[in-house]
């Protein structure tokens, strides 16, 4: 899954992968979407979502990352940036537990499924992704584990247009602003799977990468494509400036409101792009080439850009 206005505060980056665990584009690039979402809200919508995230346990310590003498807008905008890494967040808070299997990524029990609200103390690593499994030398496909992200933003949209307490609505439409610029990460909905790898390559975190300026794995490496920063409390001022220069969203794009396209989008990024030479079958390690690398970085761009535009879309549409 932006624009920008020059202000210092804490950044968060936390770095990873899907199988290790899954940062969709890092939060320099999660806080880059919300930027443009927030940019694209009604007046109205800016109103309502600043209520409803005052609800959220770490809103206080939020604010007290924005610089002394920031403006209210400013200070509003801020805490939506940085409300859209939440997610990753709690995978370092040791407040939270992980459940399922597969350290936490695979979804297993009644509370998998769950959406209680803030009290809900699991990680839920599975909402950030959706598995689609796709191969290129026969292998059979596995089925695609429940609940995923896609489910999960489905799920979460209803609940900010029905008439649940803001509580509940808080807690759905902070996943929801981290959720949408996840599945616009092509590796968030696709594995490949082959003999290799019968059961996926974990979005391309088993996939190994072998040069100069690269994460070691692939997914880590599309993570990171925007920008990466320091951990804990950075700057956001670099943020603001990459997302000031992201192309603006096609509006024709930016109007499909269905989750199911935005994934399919991804899915077939993955397979035209991401899964491209120098990237061949295996686990590799693969070496990147300069032209791999621009590609990669516009299409992030775009997907970065475009994602920001359908959160906005859907909050200003959806929540009540």
């Amino acid at each position: 899954m932006g624009k920008r206005i020059l202000l210092v505060i804490g950044t968060l980056v936390l770095a990873g992968g899907l199988g290790v665990p899954a940062y969709g584009w890092d939060t320099f690039g999660h806080m880059a979407v919300a930027y443009v979402a927030y940019q694209q809200l009604t007046p109205q919508a800016k109103t309502r979502v600043n209520d409803v995230l005052k609800l959220n346990p770490k809103y206080s310590e939020w604010v007290g990352w924005v610089p002394a003498g920031t403006s209210q807008a400013n200070t509003d905008m801020m805490v939506f940036m940085l409300a859209a890494q939440w997610a990753d967040e709690i995978k370092g808070d040791s407040t939270y537990s992980d459940d399922g299997s597969n350290n936490g990524n695979t979804p297993d029990g009644a509370t998998s499924s769950q959406n209680t609200g803030y009290s809900d103390l699991l990680k839920h690593k599975y909402f950030h992704f959706v598995d689609t499994p796709f191969a290129i030398d026969g292998s059979a496909l596995p089925a695609i584990p429940t609940p995923n992200a896609q489910e999960r933003i489905a799920l979460f949209r209803g609940v900010l247009a029905s008439t649940s307490d803001d509580k509940l609505k808080s807690y759905d439409l902070t996943w929801l602003l981290h959720l949408v610029g996840d599945v616009h990460q092509p590796l968030h909905c696709a594995t490949r799977v082959s003999t290799t790898d019968p059961n996926g390559d974990s979005g391309g975190n088993k996939v190994k990468l072998k040069c100069k300026g690269c994460a070691k794995e692939l997914h880590a490496f599309w993570d990171d494509l925007l920008g990466t920063g320091a951990s804990a409390q950075a700057v956001i001022t670099p943020v603001i400036k990459a997302a000031q220069k992201l192309p603006a969203a096609d509006p024709g794009l930016a109007a499909k409101s269905d989750e199911k396209v935005w994934i399919a989008e991804s899915f077939q990024a993955a397979q035209q792009t991401v899964y491209q030479p120098p990237v061949a079958a295996g686990d590799g390690p693969f070496t990147l080439t300069s032209a791999y690398k621009n590609a990669a970085k516009n299409l992030a761009k775009q997907r970065i850009a475009l994602a920001g535009a359908r959160l906005a879309h859907l909050i200003n549409t959806e929540l009540k």
